[in-house]
């Protein structure tokens, strides 16, 4: 479940309050110089530690509610409903809530370096000065840190929900916290931070010793050891806490990207990557996501084109091994038209005769892939079909004189089944023509398509068209004998004449 504002904030309250008890601790028991001669807390302290908790707490929670406010539940329950400025209040949200601790700091240190002080009767400018360091410079500086880290961690599951197609990068106003500051931030934190107090300590504890008498010199030497255990346990707390923090703010977006990556990799195109940063790390992301997408719409390209070609012709366009703007080659044509449509329209529903054609286009585009051949388009009931181009095939006219037979067979089932609804049966001419074309893209620049140019696509289209005077379903011309490979039983048939040819052409019938 979705983290809400108001958890976070009191994830804000609570690293805040054990850093209070940490830093109070410190203060009353292992360097209790600044605040007073004595070692220990007084009930005065206590309760001053209470009602000054709350009132900081207080302002704070009531602070990081109004600010969060935009961010609203059912915004989340809801993200295309969350506003532009919920969605940067989002993006802010561990940045607000690690300023409003730091501003808590602040605080904490004038009311316990100036106003206890006080309160207590024994103000002095330097004790103060060195409290208020202590609390908000170092015990100040490392939870805003924690803070920080922690919200970021546990607000990025939410952050995913907000902006489930990226985009967090583009939103206005919010700060990048690249890794490179991020991990050089932890490492001032955790590093130079406890260098800096025990060098200090090391010296405030040196200074003091000199002049000082024995009993008094053994006494700090045994504070200075005291001091030094306590900053080593709660230092390497501190830092390995940070560093779990910040190497989980760079691993777990690395790791379900690399995890993404696998599922990309076993063929799921609908793996992608949650963007819960704005830093390089979402831009990897994103920049995944992208690329997923982009693998999505040429997969898709791939499936619509393969609805026009065989799957081996379109994967050689795809791949670039075959040239699209135009070459001379041998192929072999083939024109199918059914007969009588104009008549069968006529007296037939027009979404019938839709649903039908569109069947008759399925059987006869099954038999055509089949066997290599690539469907140029369709003339209203006819089929303009090439064998050889644009894979070039020594055998194209044995491709195209297979495809013929089995859309003979194939008409013949489907003829059957109409007969048994009560349907006419259809019948359709089939003309094949072998001749050297222009193969190529021609149209606007706006649209093109593969087309032929040349006299064979004519020849073929003319051959088809005299299936009927012979009364045969289809005819070969006998450029496209001359090339085939396989035997076939053919039916020889008078030389015919053609409209737009001088010379006779001769056909054969396909038995």
């Amino acid at each position: 479940m979705h983290n809400r504002p108001k958890r976070l904030i009191w994830v804000m309250l609570a690293g805040n309050l054990l850093g209070a008890v940490i830093t109070q601790l410190y203060f009353s028991f292992i360097d209790y110089a600044p605040r007073s001669s004595t070692r220990g807390l007084s009930w005065p302290e206590i309760v001053f530690f209470v009602l000054g908790f709350a009132f900081v707490g207080g302002v704070g929670f009531i602070a990081g509610r109004r600010w969060a406010r935009p961010v609203s539940d059912a915004g989340l329950r809801d993200p295309s409903a969350v506003t532009p400025l919920a969605r940067r209040r989002a993006l802010l949200l561990p940045y607000a809530l690690a300023g409003f601790t730091a501003i808590g700091w602040v605080m904490a240190g004038l009311v316990w370096g100036v106003l206890w002080q006080i309160i207590a009767g024994r103000f002095a400018v330097m004790v103060s000065v060195r409290q208020i360091v202590g609390i908000t410079f170092i015990a100040g500086t490392v939870t805003t840190a924690f803070i920080f880290l922690a919200v970021e961690r546990r607000w990025r599951p939410t952050l995913a929900r907000l902006f489930p197609e990226g985009g967090a990068d583009a939103v206005a106003g919010v700060p990048r916290f690249p890794v490179r500051a991020r991990l050089l931030l932890i490492f001032v934190v955790t590093s130079l931070v406890p260098l800096l107090v025990l060098g200090m300590l090391a010296y405030t504890r040196a200074a003091a010793l000199v002049g000082a008498e024995r009993a008094a010199a053994d006494a700090l030497v045994g504070n200075l050891l005291v001091l030094i255990i306590f900053l080593l346990v709660v230092g390497a707390a501190a830092a390995i806490g940070l560093s779990v923090f910040v190497s989980a703010s760079v691993a777990e977006p690395l790791g379900a990207v690399q995890a993404a990556m696998g599922e990309v990799e076993r063929g799921n195109l609908d793996a992608r990557c949650a963007v819960v940063t704005n830093d390089e790390i979402g831009a990897v992301a994103e920049g995944f996501n992208r690329m997923v997408r982009g693998l999505r719409e040429r997969e898709r390209l791939r499936e619509t084109f393969g609805q026009y070609v065989s799957p081996e012709i379109r994967d050689e366009i795809l791949a670039g091994r075959v040239a699209l703007d135009g070459s001379l080659a041998e192929v072999t044509i083939l024109f199918a038209d059914l007969r009588d449509f104009t008549a069968w329209v006529e007296v037939s529903d027009p979404r019938e005769v839709l649903r039908d054609l569109n069947a008759y286009f399925t059987a006869m585009e099954g038999a055509l892939r089949r066997h290599g051949g690539l469907v140029l388009q369709y003339i209203g009931d006819e089929i303009e079909v090439v064998f050889g181009a644009p894979v070039p095939a020594l055998t194209h006219a044995d491709m195209a004189v297979a495809a013929a037979l089995e859309m003979r067979r194939r008409l013949a089932e489907w003829n059957d089944q109409r007969t048994r609804l009560g349907k006419p049966a259809i019948r359709h001419g089939i003309g094949i023509h072998t001749g050297m074309v222009i193969a190529g893209n021609i149209g606007s620049k706006d649209r093109r398509s593969y087309a032929l140019v040349g006299d064979p696509v004519n020849l073929a289209s003319r051959i088809q068209g005299i299936t009927k005077e012979f009364g045969a379903d289809i005819l070969i011309s006998g450029e496209t004998r001359k090339r085939l490979t396989e035997p076939v039983q053919l039916v020889t048939l008078p030389a015919v004449r053609v409209k737009g040819r001088t010379e006779e052409v001769e056909v054969y019938g396909l038995a």
